[in-house]
This record gives C-alpha cells, sequence and structure tokens, in this order.
C-alpha cells in the first residue's frame, strides 16, 4: 500500500485506522469482560437455584410414604427451562427431576461444588448428611448464546459508529487544515515575479515557522533583485553623461584631424561608444520592465504612442521602412505609456536590425489592443526561437545588437499577464519572423467580463 501524499490524506488515514483498531479493540476487552462476568452471574444463578431447591427437596422426599420413587415435576406452562435439575438418593436414585431433565445427562456424584461436560455445566450440594443430593444443570449453548448477543451488540453499533467518526474526522482534519490549503493556493497564485510577504497570520504554530522562514527568504531575494535592478538602473544612468561627452570628443576629433588613420580611428572608437550607450539604454529599461510599475490609474490611447515611436525611429535610423497600421477606434489600455513604448521601440528595433534590408517592417495595433511586428528574413530555427527571450541571446552570435530586447519585452509581456507569442516563418508566408502580444485594453477587459458573466 503506497502512503498518500497529501497531509490531510495521511491524517485523515491515520485517525481512522487507529480509531478503529481501538474501537475493535476496546469491543473485544469489553466482550471478555462481560462474558467472564456473565459466567459468574450463571454460576450464581446454578448455585443459588440449587441451594432453594434442595431445602424444599428435602421435605418432599421426607414426607413421602413410598421412599425411592421418582418424582418429575410437570410444567406449568410452555417455556424455555435452560436450568435443569435432579435429585438422587446416596445410591444415585432419583428421587425428583424437573420436567424437562434427562437424568442420563448428569454425571455421577462427584461431590459438591462445580463441575463441567463438553456440554453442561453442573453444581452439585447435598443435605442430611449426603444421602439427598441435588445437581443442577445449564447448556454451555446457553452461555454461547448469550455471549454472541452480547458481542452482537457491542458490534452492530460500531458499523453506524465507525462511519459517523470517521466522517467526522475527515472534517475536523479538513477544516484544521483550512488554513494551509489557503496558504497553499496563496503561494500557487503568485507569479514567478512576485516576491512579497505571504500572508501567514493564521497558520497554526507548527507550521507559522516554515512560513516566516519562507517570508524572510523572499525578502532577501526581493532586496537582491532590487539591488540588482538598481545598480543596473543606477550604472546604465551614470554612463549616460561620461558616455556623451566620450562621443562629444571622439567627434570633435574626428574633425579636427587631417590623418585618415587617426579620423577612422576616431570614427571607431564613436561607434563603440554609442553601442555602449544603446546597451546601457537597454540596461535601464530593464530595470524599468522587471521592477517599475507598467499599469496605471488611467488608460491612454495607444495609437498615439505606437504612432511616436515610430515616427521617431524612421526620423533617426529606418526613413521609409516601416508600415504603421493603426485602427479607426482609440485603443484605450492602462498599461504605461512609457512601458509600452519600450515595449513597441525594443520589437521594432528587432525587426529593423535582423530583418530584410530590402523589405519593410510592418507594424499594426488592432483595435482589441494586439500589437503585431512583423518582418522577411530567414527563418528561425525553433530551437533558436525558443531562447530569443533569454538575455544576450541573439540570433546570430556575429549579428549587431545587446540581445536584451525581446528579454525586455518578454518580461514586460510577463508582468501585465500577456505571453510574447514568437513565431517564424510569419503566417502566410514562408519565411520572415513576427512577434505579437495581447495588450490590456477596455476592449478585452469588457469582452472577458461578459465571458465570464455568461448569457
Amino acid at each position: 500500500m503506497r502512503w498518500p501524499a497529501s497531509l490531510q490524506a495521511r491524517l485523515g488515514l491515520t485517525l481512522g485506522l487507529v480509531l478503529t483498531v481501538l474501537w475493535l479493540l476496546a469491543a473485544s476487552v469489553t466482550a471478555l469482560i462481560v462474558r467472564d462476568e456473565m459466567d459468574e452471574v450463571f454460576d450464581s444463578a446454578l448455585r443459588e437455584t440449587a441451594e432453594r431447591i434442595l431445602p424444599l427437596a428435602v421435605i418432599d422426599i421426607v414426607g413421602r410414604e413410598d421412599q425411592g420413587v421418582t418424582q418429575r415435576l410437570a410444567a406449568i406452562r410452555a417455556h424455555d427451562e435452560f436450568f435443569t435439575y435432579v435429585v438422587r438418593d446416596a445410591e444415585g436414585r432419583v428421587l425428583l427431576q424437573s420436567h424437562a431433565a434427562d437424568a442420563a445427562m448428569f454425571p455421577p456424584w462427584n461431590g459438591p461444588g462445580f463441575h463441567e461436560t463438553a456440554s453442561h455445566r453442573f453444581y452439585s450440594d447435598a443435605a442430611l448428611q449426603g444421602t439427598v443430593r441435588i445437581t443442577v444443570a445449564e447448556p454451555l449453548a446457553h452461555r454461547a448464546s448469550v455471549a454472541r448477543e452480547i458481542q452482537m451488540g457491542l458490534g452492530l453499533p460500531l458499523l453506524v459508529v465507525l462511519p459517523i467518526s470517521l466522517a467526522a474526522i475527515i472534517f475536523a482534519v479538513r477544516f484544521s487544515l483550512a488554513p494551509l490549503r489557503r496558504f497553499r493556493t496563496t503561494l500557487e497564485a503568485r507569479g514567478a515575479r512576485d516576491l512579497s510577504e505571504v500572508p501567514a497570520g493564521e497558520l497554526p504554530m507548527e507550521i507559522a515557522p516554515l512560513a516566516a522562514t519562507l517570508n524572510s527568504l523572499l525578502s532577501r531575494l526581493r532586496d537582491a533583485f532590487e539591488a540588482e535592478r538598481s545598480f543596473a538602473a543606477n550604472a546604465a544612468h551614470e554612463l549616460r553623461t561620461p558616455l556623451a561627452g566620450a562621443i562629444a570628443q571622439a567627434q570633435r576629433l574626428k574633425s579636427e584631424t587631417s590623418d585618415p588613420a587617426t579620423e577612422a580611428r576616431a570614427a571607431e572608437i564613436e561607434a563603440t561608444l554609442k553601442r555602449l550607450t544603446r546597451f546601457s539604454e537597454r540596461l535601464m529599461q530593464l530595470a524599468r520592465a522587471e521592477g517599475g510599475r507598467l499599469r496605471t490609474d488611467h488608460p491612454t490611447d495607444l495609437r498615439d504612442v505606437a504612432r511616436l515611436v515610430v515616427d521617431d525611429l524612421e526620423r533617426m535610423a529606418a526613413p521609409g521602412r516601416i508600415t504603421l497600421t493603426l485602427p479607426d477606434p482609440a485603443v484605450m489600455s492602462d498599461i504605461d505609456p512609457d512601458a509600452f513604448a519600450i515595449l513597441c521601440r525594443n520589437l521594432v528595433e528587432n525587426a529593423l536590425r535582423h530583418g530584410a534590408q530590402s523589405a519593410p517592417v510592418d507594424v499594426a495595433l488592432t483595435a482589441a489592443g494586439r500589437l503585431v511586428v512583423a518582418n522577411d528574413g530567414p527563418v528561425v530555427p525553433r530551437d533558436t526561437l525558443n531562447r530569443l527571450t533569454t538575455r544576450f541571446e541573439r540570433a546570430q552570435a556575429t549579428e549587431e545588437g545587446s540581445g536584451l530586447g525581446l528579454a525586455i519585452v518578454a518580461a514586460i509581456a510577463e508582468r501585465i499577464g500577456s505571453p510574447l507569442c514568437l513565431e517564424s516563418p510569419r503566417p502566410g508566408a514562408a519565411s520572415g519572423f513576427q512577434a505579437s502580444i495581447m495588450l490590456p485594453t477596455e476592449a478585452s477587459d469588457s469582452l472577458a467580463t461578459r465571458a465570464t458573466s455568461g448569457p
């Protein structure tokens, strides 16, 4: 038998088995005690019967005119006679017997006291110096029948009491473990990035230290992650000014020198510093995606944010390469506009950098709040596609980029509760890459509410 993994099942099964065994032991011990007491009562009844009948039998026998004649007492009415008796003289002749007594069943005189055969228990006594002897018999089957009735009387209630007791045990265990179930449900409902303290005030004292240890661990993890994010954000922020100054110096050196080698070296320094600047910006965005507030109290039209992002990218790096499709009705969402801008910018920049340079990048925002960014290019293998949201992961090691763009988008998607969908080739085509995410909007919230409430 395999022991159940559930604590509730273990407690219920253990308590049920222990209760059942204890009940059976108690019933068995009680039956044995009652059997002994019953034997004492029946033995006392045998003796009292003999002591009451013997004086009467002596008077009757002494007053007879015909000595040595057997007299059988007639029954007054039909009844079960459990006690039978015979009165004999010193020679063993039967002088008096009860109506149902079988003289052949009674053993020879063996002195006063209790005697037992395979079928009966006897008590014998004598009067007139042993000349008048009485033996009272009781069938052992009568005692066995009474013992069975007592055992049935003790056992039958168990058939009712035990199920009720087991049901009470299950209810009591379930009620007692309710705080543990709520604690487990709270833990299961938490997201992977939710490191806030778990409420544990109603837990029993045996489990409370575990909850306190867990909350202490979560607190340390939260502080460690916060320190990591703070360090990344602060480092990236502090690098902005020196990097901008270094870029300006490199640009000045390039404009002032007439040596081609020096000019090329200055251009290389400028390009490297710009990559470092972009990398520091990605670190700040990642820190914002993992630790900042991503939902606001007031909804914003996402069309305006998408238009600003696309216009900025077209003006700076990709004139005419981006096709933007927006719906006519407003797309109202409570996602933070800066967070949506970071998400949209990273998806579009990823498509511009890794897609075919001769094909446009299609950016579409639907009325339901679905953002789709697609580009043409070679098909990304499935195993590589599954790793693209990992930090510092690129489709090809030789390509430019920090490897943080899709990781930032995935972090934002996870925190707003909408998974990032990556597909290659793009749907309806033999090549290309598409990234899509469903953003929280008023339209999607109303649809979810109607689906939950039903017709």
